[in-house]
């Protein structure tokens, strides 16, 4: 699950952006004060949404001190809306910006294009379905976290990066245990079970007599 932290003095409008934004399944912090928001930028975030005019500490200011810390996605929104002051949002540092009045549905939008954009490789749609986060060793189904233990998550993990390989019992071990791990293999079909059991479309064939393998 994406985390996103949110800056907007309008109260009305940070309620609406954080309505339609958790909506998404994204967790939301917003901020209606930038040195409120400043304390956080220490935080393990996926995206900012900055708004420039806040009177306490603005846009500008705080996406230097984010950048100081981690080069992480900012969209700026503002109601300045000449060619410059999109020049000089770019010229700080953002890697968009907005300019109000807009429809939630266009900022959801420029998130998503972000995001895909910056975790291409972290965060995988299966089979249709579920949506595997590396990133955060998370794996959801519409949206909501399916719980798993830390070894039914490396197995799917590593099946999943393997579409339509044959695992033997024995590279999954290896895998998964690790290769100091001398217990017996059937600790494998155990847990291929309670994966089978929680996550009944991801399709994970038994190859008999050797393994299993997971069919896109």
């Amino acid at each position: 699950m994406y985390k996103i932290y949110l800056l907007e003095d309008e109260k009305n409008l940070n309620d609406l952006l954080t309505f339609h934004l958790e909506n998404e399944g994204w967790e939301i912090k917003s901020f209606l004060y930038g040195l409120e928001a400043l304390k956080h930028i220490q935080d393990d975030v996926d995206l900012w949404v900055l708004d420039i005019m806040v009177p306490d500490m603005d846009g500008y200011t705080l996406i230097k001190k984010i950048k100081e810390v981690k080069d992480v996605p900012v969209i700026f929104i503002s109601a300045r809306d000449k060619d410059i002051d999109r020049v000089i949002g770019l010229e700080y540092g953002s890697d968009d910006y907005i300019t109000k009045p807009f429809l939630p549905r266009e900022l959801i939008l420029r998130i998503e294009k972000l995001l895909s954009r910056n975790t291409p490789k972290e965060v995988i749609t299966v089979n249709e379905c579920y949506i595997l986060d590396k990133k955060r060793r998370e794996l959801l189904y519409k949206n909501e976290v399916v719980v798993l233990t830390s070894k039914e998550f490396d197995l799917v993990k590593v099946m999943i990066d393997a579409p339509r390989k044959a695992f033997s019992r024995e590279d999954l071990l290896n895998n998964v245990w690790g290769e100091d791990y001398f217990g017996s293999e059937r600790v494998v079909d155990d847990l291929v079970r309670r994966i089978r059991k929680k996550l009944p479309n991801l399709k994970i064939e038994t190859v008999y007599g050797y393994g299993y393998r997971w069919v896109e």
